[in-house]
């Protein structure tokens, strides 16, 4: 069986990221999913000096070895300031010390929201265009716009135009 990694990338306990990631992850067939949380994986703010005089900590090593055991990962994004969140920026940096490609070569379905029109669209953007220089194979992406008004905790994405777009990139996922 195939195995998702997905995580929003963000720290709230309330991340709508981390209901989208999740959503999506669900809707591959045949597939085992662990959903992570980036705040099991806190981290000392990286730091050359850090590192220098501690080492990489032992769990941004934990967060990277999950990565590699994905078949595929799926992250969400949040946006904050038109970038990443600084909790995800940080494991970033403390994992990409481990090895530059970051993402071990792994297929990738990156994703985005926001409670706004754009739904972290600058964010994703970001990630598409930085992500294959890290080893990420991105096979998808997709922004979920205004939140609140398309998304629904128990039904998932309920505007149907958007609900059958993310379908068609998830199916169009070989793994």
């Amino acid at each position: 069986m195939k195995k998702i990694i997905a995580f929003g990338a963000s720290s709230s306990s309330t991340s709508i990221n981390k209901q989208l990631v999740t959503y999506a992850a669900s809707l591959f067939e045949n597939c085992s999913v662990e959903v992570l949380d980036l705040n099991d994986y806190e981290l000392p703010l990286f730091s050359v000096d850090k590192e220098k005089s501690n080492g990489i900590p032992t769990l941004a090593h934990d967060f990277y070895n999950q990565l590699g055991t994905a078949d595929l990962i799926i992250i969400s994004f949040a946006e904050h300031n038109g970038a990443y969140s600084a909790a995800f920026k940080n494991i970033f940096d403390w994992i990409s010390r481990i090895n530059g490609k970051t993402f071990q070569e792994r297929p990738m379905l990156l994703l985005a929201t926001s409670p706004g029109a754009r739904g972290g669209s600058s964010v994703l953007e970001m990630a598409k265009n930085r992500f294959p220089f890290q080893g990420g194979i991105v096979k998808g992406s997709f922004s979920l716009p205004s939140f609140n008004d398309n998304f629904d905790a128990e039904k998932g994405i309920t505007n149907p135009d958007l609900k059958n777009q993310l379908l068609e990139i998830i199916n169009a996922i070989e793994l």
